[in-house]
């Protein structure tokens, strides 16, 4: 059975920073694409971040520059930190996985459509 778990969300002030992890359990973690996505109340899901198999990254526009994603085969995890954090920045983050790696190492997706696990997602506040 495939996991996907978020975890280090909370409540930070304007400027701050924070760092999400996901791990995973029951899929072969080293061949999946990651991706980090995020939805703020009546808004639609975000792309924020995606890794491949070979650690490519793809940001959204909004978070360039201040999130980097990463990822740690060796523990089956991929993280998101988090710097210069804005109120706007306030949203549900969830982690996913993409089975498409096989289609090349460089291979990450922003699309939502294209990933196939995805965790509980974990709530970011950032206060003004």
């Amino acid at each position: 059975q495939v996991q996907v778990v978020e975890s280090g969300g909370g409540l930070v002030q304007a400027g701050g920073s924070l760092r999400l992890s996901c791990a995973t359990s029951g899929l072969t973690f080293s061949v999946y694409a990651m991706g980090w996505f995020r939805q703020a109340p009546g808004k639609e899901r975000e792309f924020v971040a995606a890794i491949s198999r070979s650690a490519a990254s793809l940001y959204g526009d909004s978070v360039k520059g201040r999130f980097t994603i990463a990822r740690d085969n060796a523990k089956n995890t991929v993280y998101l930190q988090m710097n210069t954090l804005k109120p706007e920045d306030t949203a549900v983050y969830y982690c996913a996985a993409d089975n498409k790696g096989y289609s090349g190492e460089d291979y990450r997706s922003p699309n939502p459509a294209a990933y196939v696990y995805w965790g509980q997602g974990t709530q970011v506040t950032v206060s003004s």
